[in-house]
């Protein structure tokens, strides 16, 4: 008996699954000829398993996503990137001149500092070596470095000597990302040392702005940094989650919504 169009795409969900998990991502392109179907019916296999939190989209086609590891620095670059570049200009509005502020860990909150090259009179502190790379061309932006351990993999600086530093400063701002959101604004990430450098940038900020695209609700992520309540502002480029939405109201977290140009 020939399987039905239901049974057919779950056992092609299973099967792309299974190639990203192998390879760490899939093309459009290589699955429509892997299973002899459209590229628009490929694209709506990797919308529905992006819902689900099992990969993220880029352009393209897909990388793969883990409840306890998290994907390497290029693969996240690629996730989402042009909402993450709305994101990190509707945050940077939120920055004035003359402020200070951290810039934690992350490719959305490298967005980010894109955004704030042309402000003026910032104190940047950061414990993120590719933030330094972006800001160090701007002149009336003075930059401090953590210092610490530096992670190879994506040119963090974490540990207990980052913590520390932190600790010496009092900043007007702090942006902060996430790896995960939980249907209750539970803010989660994957590296403990990572997370207890982020929980230091929120007590040392006098107001803190996360910033995370919609491909980060409900993705699961083991360890918590902190709940929405600790959130001033919280810039993505969608919303659309009602659960979210209330506890965003609930802990009077201000939310602002930057929709990608395209």
């Amino acid at each position: 008996m020939t399987p039905a169009p239901l049974e057919h795409a779950v056992l092609r969900h299973r099967r792309i699954l299974e190639l990203a998990r192998q390879t760490g991502s899939v093309t459009v392109e290589a699955l429509a000829a892997e299973f002899g179907v459209s590229s628009q019916t490929i694209r709506k296999d990797l919308n529905q398993l992006s819902k689900t939190a099992m990969v993220s989209r880029v352009h393209g086609g897909a990388v793969t996503t883990s409840g306890v590891d998290n994907l390497d620095h290029g693969a996240r670059r690629a996730v989402a990137s042009g909402a993450k570049v709305a994101i990190g200009a509707a945050a940077a509005r939120l920055i004035p001149d003359g402020a200070s502020l951290f810039i934690n860990i992350g490719t959305t909150t490298e967005a980010v500092a894109r955004a704030l090259t042309s402000h003026r009179n910032l104190l940047v502190i950061t414990n993120n070596l590719n933030v330094v790379d972006i800001l160090r061309g701007s002149p009336s932006i003075e930059i401090l470095i953590a210092g610490g351990r530096v992670r190879a993999a994506d040119r963090a600086v974490v540990g207990a000597l980052a913590m520390d530093f932190i600790r010496g400063f009092k900043t007007d701002f702090a942006i902060i990302g996430a790896s995960g959101i939980d249907r209750d604004g539970t803010l989660l990430d994957f590296d403990v040392d990572e997370v207890r450098v982020s929980q230091t940038i929120i007590a040392q900020a006098r107001k803190v702005i996360l910033v995370a695209d919609r491909s980060k609700l409900h993705r699961p992520a083991p360890i918590r940094i902190t709940g929405l309540d600790a959130i001033d502002y919280f810039v993505t480029d969608r919303l659309g989650d009602p659960a979210i939405l209330a506890a965003c109201r609930s802990a009077n977290a201000e939310l602002v919504e930057a929709a990608p140009s395209d």
